[in-house]
């Protein structure tokens, strides 16, 4: 089975897989990773607690992209998905951001 990451925004679907032959991501660099993109995407946090956690910050920064960004960027897919499971530790993840839910 390939590792993939399902981003679903309402009726639309969008599967980031990870580039062909492309390594497990460390997890210090999927978490740099994503801090650079929550910031260069002017990402707010989901809840005012002072603390981000992971699966806020996928889903914040999956809506942000939003499913035409993914889409367009096969590049920003791969990283997306390798940051992702490389955080949540898991090859198959499904994030709904509509509903705000992260399953793997």
């Amino acid at each position: 089975m390939k590792a993939t990451v399902r981003l679903s925004f309402g009726p639309t679907e969008v599967l980031c897989h990870l580039p062909q032959g492309s390594a497990p991501q460390a997890v210090e660099d999927a978490r740099r990773w994503l801090d650079d993109r929550f910031v260069a995407y002017e990402c707010e946090p989901l809840r005012p607690i002072g603390k981000v956690l992971t699966r806020d910050k996928l889903i914040v920064l999956a809506e942000a992209i939003g499913a035409r960004g993914f889409e367009a960027d096969e590049a920003l897919r791969g990283d997306f998905a390798r940051a992702a499971m490389a955080m949540l530790g898991s090859d198959s993840v499904h994030i709904d951001v509509d509903a705000r839910q992260v399953s793997f």
